[in-house]
């Protein structure tokens, strides 16, 4: 799972066309990217995944790294890094879905370290 265990939620692919999901449909696309041919909802010319990985956990600081792939290729790419201490991102995502699933991708990575995303 990209982010590190199943969400739900409302699709952003559009940002013009928000739309609930079913649980099949999350299930096979949502969650996982790559949905471009499968979904009408995806535009030609966007990003079709987005990916997080930790690259540095110490002193209170997660650094993760994204990046928004393409038809399978790197797109955009950056880091974030969230403060336990703050319960926050030092800087957010300038885009406010993929802030939402890098909040959810760490909540996710706290969460099997057996600690929880503060609101």
């Amino acid at each position: 799972m990209p982010l590190g265990d199943p969400w739900t939620g409302v699709c952003r692919a559009a940002p013009d066309r928000e739309w609930l999901p079913d649980a099949n449909t999350l299930q096979q696309l949502c969650n996982f990217g790559y949905a471009r041919q499968k979904c009408a909802r995806v535009p030609a010319d966007a990003p079709d995944a987005v990916r997080f990985t930790i690259s540095h956990d110490r002193d209170g600081l997660v650094r993760i790294y994204w990046v928004m792939e393409k038809d399978h290729l790197p797109f955009a790419h950056g880091p974030l890094e969230y403060s336990r201490a703050e319960a926050r991102f030092r800087i957010a995502h300038p885009d406010a879905c993929v802030s939402q699933q890098a909040r959810a991708y760490v909540g996710s990575y706290l969460h099997r370290k057996g600690e929880s995303l503060q609101p």
